[in-house]
């Protein structure tokens, strides 16, 4: 009889969608231990298993012989990258790249149209209780029609953004790391995104962002978070910016040089922005983007959804599937680039 396999699950699931992944092979055994620390799970738990799913727990190498495979609960990773666990021969990591890829889309098409038709004066002048007399120069929007869309990382989040962008007339430009391939490789759920690459008008290597920032009415950043893509947004590149450009950042904090975005900003060098993620954590009170009336600050909320989990466990079965077959798995972590 062929062993089971041992699968140890730290985030919490329901019954139902625990059930669907049973479902997948009489072969897996799940152990579900919602945990916020390595040491709350027993050191037996961790000695068999070989698939571990969680949102952020690393055990000791030691501690896990048997284990092949972790598959992360988020898209972004960038803590996984100097752990000791990355040395252990033939692990396979990978992550939830595709799973937030609608709420994502939403939440950037929504940030453009509330930017562009100026939202954030609008609230201002709702609380003050005014009809002013320059309301159609001071609200006159900036239009998502026939505007230019740049989106700094084509994956899933970015196609999405290009996907939902078809109907609004915009001419859609993109920043990807090898832009020899358009076509999506990872993950994608049925319906959404950019899998064959082709809803831009031009792709970019990264070494051309300046380039294309010129071009642009909004400026999306959605690319992971690594040694070579830290600061990648600083002085240099928001004086290429039109100072009429808009910016809405849904990827990770230390991207976007904050320093030099709100010297942009309170210099009016750029005209707005929608922040969902910060180089700290909580965003300090008083931190000056709170203040700004250019400025939607969100708490890294971009991803969530209520359907979160049921979209991961789909996708955490699609690769238990192709885990049993010896198939490649759907967002292989690749510590070379870091993500």
């Amino acid at each position: 009889m062929t062993n089971p396999i041992e699968v140890l699950i730290t985030v919490s699931f329901s019954e139902t969608q625990l059930t669907t992944l049973r479902e997948v092979s009489p072969r897996l055994h799940f152990t579900l231990q919602p945990a916020h620390k390595p040491e709350e799970i027993p050191p037996e738990v961790w000695a068999r298993t070989e698939i571990l799913y969680t949102a952020h727990l690393l055990p000791e190498v030691e501690k896990v012989p048997n284990l092949r495979w972790i598959q992360f609960h988020f898209a972004g990773i960038d803590f996984i990258t100097q752990s000791p666990l990355l040395e252990k021969p033939g692990l396979i990591v990978t992550n939830l790249s595709g799973a937030s890829t609608i709420q994502i889309g939403e939440y950037v098409l929504m940030m453009m149209l509330a930017l562009g038709h100026k939202l954030p004066d609008l609230m201002v002048n709702q609380s003050k209780t005014e009809w002013p007399r320059d309301r159609t120069e001071r609200f006159n929007p900036n239009e998502l029609h026939g505007s230019t869309v740049g989106i700094i990382g084509y994956g899933s989040g970015g196609r999405q953004i290009a996907h939902l962008l078809q109907p609004f007339g915009v001419t859609v430009l993109a920043i990807k790391r090898d832009v020899l391939h358009p076509q999506d490789s990872g993950y994608t759920q049925s319906g959404l995104g950019d899998p064959e690459g082709n809803l831009f008008t031009r792709l970019y290597p990264v070494q051309a962002l300046k380039s294309m920032l010129h071009q642009c009415d909004f400026i999306v950043v959605t690319i992971p978070l690594t040694p070579a893509t830290r600061n990648l947004i600083g002085i240099d590149e928001l004086a290429a910016v039109k100072p009429t450009a808009f910016l809405i950042d849904v990827s990770r904090g230390g991207i976007v040089n904050h320093d030099d975005l709100i010297a942009a900003l309170q210099e009016h060098r750029l005209a707005g922005a929608a922040l969902d993620v910060f180089p700290e954590e909580p965003l300090p009170p008083t931190n000056p983007l709170w203040q700004m009336s250019n400025v939607l600050v969100t708490p890294h909320i971009s991803g969530m959804s209520q359907y979160y989990n049921e979209r991961a466990v789909a996708l955490f079965a699609e690769n238990i599937n192709r885990y049993l077959e010896g198939l490649q798995l759907y967002n292989l972590f690749d510590p070379n680039i870091g993500y």
